[in-house]
């Protein structure tokens, strides 16, 4: 069974360790203690029967794995210790704050034949999932358009919008199809802080097509959404309710063919609990000589954070940025 512990008591690490102990109930992994500078946190970790320790590098003594969830600016430090002790990581995203960092994190897990995990939580979102089914079944794509959107909680201080919110929305976009941008541009506004954003909108050019996404910490609603214009169906996907709408429409100069929509049946799901319970399993088959199929998708981490890194140079420069990269190889081609 693998032993699990949890780097970080926040709001995020709380939802971890309670993911984790649902988990181990049902024998997927034995949740073994928790690790929080500030004292306090035992509470947490006496509620639940773990250990608990003021220093991470503790626990490394007891665990397989870690789950590091701590602030994102401390990520490079404590994610490269976890490895260094030869301890699987899943650490929420971004993996760093830097492109640069983030491929040295995942050359150095694969140099160690560790398991480097980023906690992307929509692709084991159900709505997600159907997206990627039916993507082959809605025609040509013409343009998406997607939102991240909130004023429910006080932005983070830690990053701004960009590295903090579009990053999921970009990661599903790679999730769903094997298209990449190759030209990136970006707007953004700084109302609350000088240092970090609070809100962008940014194009991302495929050639074939477009994706416009907007993210927000200032927006009256909260939305976590998407459309997906297509040759023979537009699709709308509702993250929060875990819902795809599918409306089969043709439009021509000619004609305007459009027939009854239909919504997906599905199954929702606690994509958390979905995230820890896969990284448990790659875990443990990771540690089976015999199991070679487990991919670690680090390389994918790094093309991710570096889209949001050249967001970030073309708001500040009023720029289009560009980018060549093989997802085989893990290195960037070309961008500028």
């Amino acid at each position: 069974m693998v032993r699990v512990g949890v780097i970080g008591a926040g709001k995020w690490g709380k939802n971890h360790i309670n993911a984790y102990a649902s988990l181990a109930s049902t024998g997927i992994c034995e949740l073994v203690g928790l690790a929080d500078i500030n004292a306090s946190a035992e509470e947490i970790a006496k509620e639940h029967g773990i250990l608990f320790f003021r220093d991470y590098r503790e626990l490394l003594k007891s665990v397989d794995a870690v789950s590091v969830v701590v602030p994102t600016d401390s990520h490079y430090d404590v994610v490269k210790e976890c490895l260094a002790a030869g301890k699987h990581v899943l650490v929420e995203k971004p993996i760093t704050t830097e492109a640069k960092k983030s491929k040295e994190l995942v050359e150095f897990a694969e140099k160690k034949g560790l398991l480097l995990s980023v906690g992307y939580l929509y692709r084991y979102n159900s709505a997600v999932q159907e997206l990627k089914r039916i993507m082959e079944e809605i025609g040509k794509i013409q343009y998406i358009t997607a939102r991240y959107i909130h004023s429910t909680k006080p932005p983070r201080k830690d990053s701004g919008a960009i590295l903090n919110l579009s990053i999921h929305l970009i990661d599903t976009l790679n999730f769903i199809m094997k298209d990449r941008p190759d030209r990136i541009f970006c707007k953004k506004s700084n109302l609350l802080s000088e240092e970090f954003e609070d809100s962008a909108t940014i194009l991302l050019d495929y050639g074939r097509f477009f994706a416009n996404i907007e993210v927000s910490c200032c927006h009256p609603e909260k939305k976590r959404d998407l459309w997906i214009i297509a040759s023979k169906e537009k699709v709308y996907v509702d993250l929060l309710e875990q819902s795809v709408v599918r409306y089969p429409l043709h439009v021509g100069y000619d004609m305007v063919e459009r027939k009854g929509q239909r919504e997906a049946q599905l199954d929702k799901k606690e994509p958390l609990k979905e995230e820890l319970a896969y990284f448990c399993n790659a875990v443990r088959e990771k540690n089976r000589s015999e199991f070679k199929d487990i991919i670690n998708i680090g390389r994918e981490e790094y093309y991710t954070t570096r889209i949001c890194e050249l967001c970030v140079i073309s708001a500040e420069t009023g720029k289009e940025q560009t980018i060549k990269f093989d997802i085989e190889s893990g290195k960037e081609l070309e961008s500028q």
